[in-house]
């Protein structure tokens, strides 16, 4: 009887243990978020600004590359982005009802 409480114990820690090493694993895939660059286009509120992210998709019928456009509201907590300006913005929490991205960082101040 010992000896089978004794394979069960084993068995709990060697379950311990192998969940233990594939929590950082978990960690890493859950922290993925977006980045995206593009270019300021409004700053009008205070500490938030409207980015917008140009990309290139091919068309899924012809095959022609065409250029789509997403405008997106990003947290500028100082109020340091002007309007040109190349940002980076992360995807976050909903801050707001429409406001779901946070500066990362600016990439180039226009003049």
């Amino acid at each position: 009887m010992a000896t089978n409480a004794k394979t069960t114990e084993e068995k709990k820690t060697v379950a311990k243990a192998s969940v233990k090493a594939a929590a950082p694993k978990a960690e890493l895939t859950r922290n993925r978020r977006k980045v995206l660059r593009g270019v300021v286009v409004s700053n009008k509120m205070d500490k938030t600004g409207v980015v917008e992210i140009t990309r290139k998709v091919p068309h899924p019928l012809y095959k022609k590359v065409v250029t789509k456009t997403s405008r997106f509201k990003f947290h500028d907590e100082n109020n340091e982005c002007s309007i040109g300006d190349t940002v980076e913005v992360m995807e976050t929490r909903p801050l707001s009802k429409d406001k779901y991205f946070r500066l990362v960082r600016i990439v180039e101040k226009v003049k």
